[in-house]
């Protein structure tokens, strides 16, 4: 199992990194054979008004899947045995899943099911960028059915999640809803479709806005 460490506003000391070796292989050794990689992100605020100001990250990257925990305090190592526990809780949380994918047969047709969208999301607004990108990430996009994406969604602990639609072949959010449930956005094409067959001769997707398909419970 490979454990990588990361610090942001603190110098990762010896004294440091031997006490998320020690906490977090503990709370990853029942699941070393699901798991892949262990990245642990540590910082501390520099804002002074900022309460708590320390916190610990952890993802993990296990057969495919990403499983990702965020505890903050005041102090490091309570953030450290906070993320730790949180973790391992979402670890036997996917085993479990697993497990019972294996001994029931699970429908694969448990999936949002696409409800009339609206017809303009953003009226007379002139959409505006961000003025300074503060972060990039890149992440592999492996296809998935929208009940694979709740599962993940579920893992890595935000409220939306983006992902590669296998049916369609194109990147849709799943997202948790305010008031309950889960919505979906799913690019719409020029002709009106949502599905990911409306592509020009040349091979090259047409260009396409986006619509919301919303349904109040989506079962897990």
């Amino acid at each position: 199992m490979k454990l990588v460490i990361h610090g942001k506003n603190i110098e990762i000391t010896e004294a440091i990194r031997d006490y998320v070796h020690q906490k977090i292989e503990k709370a990853v050794s029942h699941f070393q054979n699901i798991t892949n990689e262990v990245d642990v992100h540590l910082s501390v605020a520099r804002n002074p008004r900022i309460n708590p100001r320390q916190a610990a990250e952890v993802t993990i990257y296990a057969n495919g899947s990403v499983i990702r925990a965020e505890e903050s305090s005041e102090n490091l190592y309570a953030s450290i045995d906070l993320v730790a526990d949180k973790i391992a809780r979402q670890l036997r949380k996917y085993k479990e899943k697993r497990q019972d994918k294996k001994t029931q047969a699970q429908p694969t047709n448990e999936v949002v099911i696409p409800e009339p969208v609206v017809a303009d999301l953003i009226g007379d607004r002139t959409p505006e960028l961000p003025s300074e990108v503060v972060r990039t990430k890149y992440f592999s996009m492996p296809p998935m059915t929208l009940a694979e994406a709740l599962e993940q969604l579920q893992l890595v602990g935000h409220d939306f999640y983006m992902f590669l639609n296998s049916e369609t072949n194109e990147i849709n959010v799943i997202y948790e809803r305010n008031h309950g449930g889960y919505g979906v956005i799913q690019p719409r094409h020029n002709n009106g479709h949502t599905n990911g067959h409306a592509n020009s001769k040349n091979g090259k997707t047409a260009n396409a806005n986006f619509a919301i398909s919303e349904k109040p419970y989506l079962s897990k």
